[in-house]
């Protein structure tokens, strides 16, 4: 991460102590620490005694007194005449947080200072303190969870990914797309996440592979994906990138039907499967979200994938995906040829 977008620690203090009690120039400091001249000279203006020197304690403090200042000031407060509604509505009447702050808007249309959002009646409620009015709060919440956000778990979970198959032990030479048949999977969801479509995307090419889901499940992910990459090459078939979505959940039956290693991406890390990512979005141009998936065909999938994959990118040089998957191919034929 770069330096300069941190607050200054104790440490780097007491190198500006050091140095300026030297004679250094504010350049100079900035240099040592790797920081710009500028952060230098407002750190010595925060701690500059009557003397002319610096004193690293006084900065911190100017420094803490500012960042409180800097603070928002809580729209929820205990014991305000708010804070009593939005108790009350919330355990004796029961509303949702949203349902609070909605109807406060309706109540106080031209007093912003009187209402609140529903992402702040979340936060103060998971911000009390353990006691039974925090507990009588969470408990009047709809799903009752104990801490915000809290994932439910799935069979995506750590236990369905043994560690030898996490992304940080593959071996480089899929990380640098050097050879093709190395690809990475995902699916496009339809409407209300009842259908869906497989897309697999070739790391070197970026070509296209769309398959017919029928449904979102492992074993429809399963049939799908190995329907569809059968009609490669066997040198085509090299690996597979995919996220940890429960519907790989039969993974190593995957890998036996089509003789390809599957490796998992970290939690939450999209961009370890960027380019299988950005053909989604374009994929959105053909399937809207919202799109009920279960009625497209195979060979309309076929159509889209033709499109996408004659489409030139900049990324190959203007050439298509079809084109460099053309290449890739002769150049294999012909490797094939030189050894036989």
């Amino acid at each position: 991460m770069d330096r300069r977008s941190k607050h200054l620690s104790s440490e780097e203090r007491g190198v500006i102590f050091a140095e300026h009690g030297r004679g250094s120039s504010q350049q100079a400091i900035g240099r040592l620490i790797g920081r710009p001249a500028s952060t230098i000279c407002r750190e010595l203006a925060r701690g500059r005694q009557t003397d002319g020197s610096y004193c690293p304690t006084a900065a911190r403090r100017v420094y803490d007194e500012r960042r409180t200042r800097c603070r928002r000031r809580l729209r929820l407060v205990e014991g305000s005449s708010l804070h009593r509604f939005v108790q009350d509505h919330l355990v004796h009447r029961r509303w949702s947080p949203e349902q609070i702050a909605q109807r406060l808007r309706l109540m106080k249309p031209d007093d912003p200072s009187a209402r609140v959002s529903h992402e702040t009646i979340y936060a103060a409620i998971y911000a009390q303190p353990r006691g039974g009015l925090k507990a009588a709060m969470v408990e009047a919440l709809r799903q009752a969870k104990p801490t915000r956000g809290r994932r439910r778990t799935t069979l995506a979970g750590t236990s369905m990914v043994p560690e030898k198959l996490r992304i940080i032990n593959r071996p480089e030479e899929i990380e640098a797309r050097l050879i093709p048949g190395h690809w990475e999977g995902d699916l496009i969801k339809g409407a209300f996440n009842r259908s869906a479509v497989g897309t697999v995307v070739e790391r070197k090419t970026r070509y296209l592979i769309l398959s017919k889901m029928r449904g979102c499940t492992a074993d429809a992910a399963l049939e799908g994906f190995t329907r569809q990459m059968k009609r490669l090459p066997a040198a085509l078939r090299r690996s597979m990138t995919y996220d940890r979505g429960s519907e790989m959940a039969c993974h190593p039956e995957l890998v036996r039907r089509l003789k390809i290693d599957i490796w998992f991406c970290d939690p939450h890390a999209p961009w370890q499967r960027g380019s299988n990512e950005n053909t989604n979005g374009l994929l959105r141009q053909f399937f809207p979200k919202g799109t009920d998936l279960s009625g497209i065909s195979q060979t309309e999938l076929n159509d889209v994938a033709r499109l996408m994959n004659q489409r030139p990118r900049k990324t190959l040089g203007w050439k298509t995906p079809e084109e460099a998957m053309a290449e890739e191919l002769a150049a294999f034929k012909s490797t094939v040829a030189l050894e036989t």
